[in-house]
């Protein structure tokens, strides 16, 4: 389908730029890479083909309906396209509470509770074209979290993951290998990513397979979660830290530190790693509201990440509470990893 939207030469020059991955070339590179994605996600639209949306007749009579109305149905799931071209779900639940979910990167947006409270921030300086990752959101680091052999936090939120499951106010995001994933990090895997809203919580599920039948491969993921906050003077983030050992990574050299705090307020610029512990919770005065990062599954770590004075990123805005698990997973053909977290907002 690519190759007939866009040229064999055009195909094959893309794959000879990846392979390279000179550093001249990786912002255009994204860019014909997005694009011929977006080409080919609207041909399967248009066609109704399964590999990307399945239109609805193909599937249970609640997959990816576009909305139809404000007198359309509220409780659902339903496929959308933003200002920028980029198509999106949006999850709603009988209760008022919503989400919205990207196919660029499987990166959730948006989580309102059932009272419309905003808990997940996009800095303003975000690129909403497909151009680079989203700055904000749900934000996956996989197969690797910071610098490393492979691009800062690995290629699974630079790339569309495929829609293959929705269930009332749920849906299912699959990333695999392609051409893209593989000239950098060439292992048989399969990422599924589901979303779900409930009355009380926005859930989420991260499974990572090896589906070969070799050796195992390492791996490292994290959710570089942005949390919408009134204004950091609002807000402590409380939980298992106080004795905790984290890693100050803008230390110069970075160093491990002890908190002395049971609470955390941010008042400077931010980038901890606290292994061991991850039981956060957001607590924000000015909303009178606390949430809850509940972090049942597989994320043992957190990181607390803020550009604290950058107005540009629009500092005051967000705070990010990463949900990672920090230490390579080992993963033996056949086996599977899986990262449970949920967001409960609660009353202060």
């Amino acid at each position: 389908v690519v190759e007939r939207l866009c040229g064999a030469s055009l195909v094959h020059h893309l794959d000879s730029c990846v392979v390279s991955r000179a550093p001249h070339r990786q912002t255009a590179l994204a860019r014909l890479h997005y694009k011929m994605q977006q080409s080919a996600l609207l041909l399967a639209l248009a066609l109704g083909a399964t590999s990307a949306f399945t239109r609805p007749a193909q599937r249970a009579a609640s997959l990816l309906h576009r909305r139809a109305g404000e007198d359309g149905p509220k409780a659902g799931a339903y496929l959308e396209k933003d200002a920028e071209g980029l198509y999106y779900v949006a999850l709603e639940h009988e209760s008022g509470a919503s989400a919205k979910i990207f196919v660029f990167g499987a990166d959730v947006t948006s989580y309102k509770d059932a009272d419309g409270t905003e808990w997940v921030a996009v800095r303003p300086d975000a690129k909403m074209d497909g151009s680079k990752p989203i700055s904000g959101g749900l934000s996956h680091c996989f197969p690797q979290f910071g610098p490393g052999a492979i691009q800062q936090h690995g290629f699974g939120r630079n790339v569309d993951w495929d829609i293959v499951a929705t269930k009332g106010s749920s849906a299912t995001f699959r990333l695999s290998p392609s051409a893209y994933s593989k000239a950098m990090w060439d292992e048989p895997f399969v990422a599924d990513f589901t979303v779900s809203l409930t009355a009380a919580s926005l859930d989420t599920t991260m499974n990572v397979q090896n589906t070969g039948s070799g050796g195992p491969f390492d791996f490292q993921a994290a959710l570089h979660s942005y949390f919408d906050v009134s204004s950091l003077e609002n807000v402590s983030i409380e939980g298992s830290f106080e004795g905790a050992t984290y890693l100050d990574k803008l230390a110069d050299p970075p160093a491990d530190k002890t908190e002395a705090r049971s609470a955390i307020v941010v008042s400077e610029e931010y980038d901890r790693v606290y292994k061991g512990t991850n039981d956060p919770v957001l607590v924000d005065s000015a909303k009178g509201k606390k949430l809850v990062i509940d972090n049942k599954r597989g994320w043992k770590d957190t990181v607390l990440w803020s550009p604290y004075g950058d107005e540009g990123m629009g500092f005051d805005s967000f705070l990010c509470v990463e949900s990672v698990a920090f230490e390579p997973v080992t993963l033996a053909a056949g086996d599977s990893w899986v990262g449970e977290l949920s967001l409960v907002p609660e009353k202060i």
